[in-house]
């Protein structure tokens, strides 16, 4: 039984190397996109934005390149052009 320890490791991490490893979780929308936070003001980025299909927090980048996260909480709604 030892024997089959490391050979049975070996077939479990071996199947780890063909999972899909994409974000499926993360939906990008073609920028530049207006964010409008819940106190009336606008943030705008000049590129894409990513959204968490499961936390609805939004991921941009601002104009120096700085990137910035906005959780459902810090917006009410978000358009992009």
């Amino acid at each position: 039984m030892k024997n089959f320890l490391p050979l049975l490791l070996l077939i479990l991490s071996a199947c780890s190397l063909f999972e899909d490893t994409n974000l499926v979780d993360i939906k990008e929308i073609d920028g530049p996109c207006s964010i409008v936070l819940v106190g009336g003001s606008t943030v705008r980025s000049k590129g894409n934005i990513k959204i968490s299909k499961r936390t609805q927090a939004i991921t941009y980048r601002d104009e120096e390149g700085k990137l910035w996260s906005l959780f459902k909480d810090d917006y009410t709604s978000y358009s992009c052009q």
